[in-house]
């Protein structure tokens, strides 16, 4: 059964109800979403594409954009979305890696995608822009509303996802239908998501928190979108006493408490605010819960896996943690020689499940490294699990400071810089050292108005962590260069503040 199949179960029995409305206050019902779907699917097989085709596709948010992704799963085909932010060079990679059949994007970069498919063989090259209009509306206006739902595989390809590329090159991973119906139906309980929920979806559709998180378990219980372009905390809290539900990052969270009108009152009809994408601050956590009354569930996911574990809907949900295993998922922290780590002790975070993906596109070599012999993936990321289950993400294993000998995990420090109250936000990287190999060194964003030296700072963290933990020195900027998700770019940081320091 294909992922489609799967999620046409839960609203195929209420076709009127409406599925998704826009900005503009249009609604496209469950029916609508059949219709257009199948269009598509038949369009793409009028194409004549070759079995297990890529689709790529570089567009504006919309909701055409949504039947478009739905429909190509429906036609049994590869769904390849592309981070609007790429450029000509990343794009080149990316269909020579890929190798689209098809590819769609906005008007404005078909000649460029015309450009580069004849060189990377791209057979069509369609336009859809952020209204929907477009060559791809223009053809599909053409074809009947109609089409049998190809049966898939669960290990059938149905998604690559390109990781961020923050540490290097970045690798397509092949998420199957299995993986897409596995995560929806965990999501979808542990949530407990249904028919009468209501989700804003601000979130952008070319990476797995929007496409898959906030869309696929809705699908499957036949819920509500609120569709938004992209975040606008006014537009966000307008629509909030309409709904029950909000999925999105850190900034998200941070913004809305900037807004006089965020109340108990306004979130009344509310009952689950989500995070993800990237680490909440605690005093974001606490602060929301004071202003809201709610209490924001903290999840960990990644492009390779959909979601992992998740605080309880029902249960603690304890700042600073990223909760407990999904159902069906196996969460182990590992040392350096793969040897499981008793709990509370920082380790690599490895995971095995139904979620996970099958592989890297045409990269067997590096699939086969990241995977254990008995089968759990590498996720690269260093976390601590409590005695009682909570686990806890202390950074990235390529991020860990290896300063005199000593191992630093960055997250540790950042903790207790951002517990400084004149600090907005930290991020702790090591640069080269001619002695102790690396430094450890903090990039720290002051409070409007806060005023804070280097010495100060280095006094403070000198009296609450190890010696060897204390940032040799302290960088001051206005803000922290971030991913389209809002991740800290670390690496960014790195090549930044690159160089020797004696």
């Amino acid at each position: 059964m294909s992922a489609y199949q799967h999620f046409a179960q839960g609203f195929s029995a209420m076709p009127e109800r409406p599925f998704l409305e826009d900005e503009g206050g249009a609604i496209y019902t469950y029916a609508d979403l059949e219709r257009e779907t199948a269009r598509v699917a038949a369009f793409l097989w009028k194409l004549g594409l070759s079995p297990g085709a890529r689709v790529a596709a570089q567009i504006e948010k919309s909701p055409e954009g949504v039947f478009l992704y739905l429909g190509v799963l429906r036609a049994g085909f590869c769904f390849l979305p592309l981070n609007t932010a790429y450029q000509e060079g990343e794009l080149a990679y990316f269909l020579d890696n890929a190798e689209p059949e098809v590819v769609v994007c906005r008007p404005e970069a078909a000649l460029l995608f015309e450009r580069l498919g004849r060189v990377k063989g791209v057979l069509r090259v369609l336009t859809l822009d952020a209204t929907g209009e477009g060559t791809l509306a223009v053809e599909l206006a053409k074809i009947p509303a109609t089409f049998a739902t190809l049966p898939m595989a669960k290990d059938d390809p149905a998604v690559i996802i390109y990781t961020s590329g923050t540490t290097g090159r970045s690798k397509g991973a092949v998420v199957t239908h299995g993986n897409l119906v596995s995560n929806a139906e965990v999501l979808r309980e542990a949530w407990q998501i249904t028919a009468r929920d209501v989700l804003i979806h601000a979130l952008p559709m070319f990476h797995v928190h929007g496409l898959f998180v906030a869309l696929h378990p809705l699908l499957s219980a036949g819920s509500h979108l609120l569709f938004q372009r992209k975040f606008d905390p006014k537009q966000v809290l307008g629509a909030i006493p309409r709904a029950t539900m909000l999925m999105g990052v850190p900034t998200f969270y941070t913004r809305l408490l900037v807004e006089a009108e965020l109340s108990p009152k306004l979130c009344k009809a509310m009952r689950l605010f989500v995070s993800g994408s990237a680490p909440l601050l605690e005093a974001t956590f606490r602060a929301f819960t004071e202003r809201t009354e709610h209490v924001i569930l903290e999840r960990y996911g990644m492009s390779e896996a959909g979601m992992i574990t998740s605080n309880p809907y029902a249960g603690e949900r304890r700042a600073g943690t990223v909760g407990k295993p999904l159902d069906g998922v196996s969460v182990r922290v590992v040392d350096e020689s793969g040897r499981a780590l008793l709990r509370g002790q920082p380790g690599e975070i490895e995971i095995r499940g139904p979620n996970v993906f099958a592989g890297y596109f045409r990269m067997a070599e590096q699939t086969r490294r990241e995977f254990t012999g008995d089968g759990y993936f590498k996720t690269g990321d260093v976390g601590i699990m409590s005695e009682d289950g909570y686990l806890s993400i202390v950074g990235r294993s390529k991020d860990v400071v290896i300063t005199g000998g000593y191992n630093v995990y960055p997250k540790e420090i950042e903790l207790v810089l951002d517990a400084f109250p004149e600090v907005e936000e930290s991020a702790v990287v090591g640069v080269a050292h001619d002695d102790f190999g690396e430094a450890v060194t903090a990039v720290v964003v002051l409070r409007p108005r806060a005023v804070l030296t280097e010495a100060e700072i280095v006094a403070r963290l000198r009296a609450a962590i190890a010696s060897y933990k204390v940032p040799r020195r302290v960088h001051f900027v206005r803000e922290l260069p971030r991913n389209a998700m809002g991740k800290v770019e670390k690496k960014r940081l790195r090549d930044q503040l690159a160089g020797p320091l004696g």
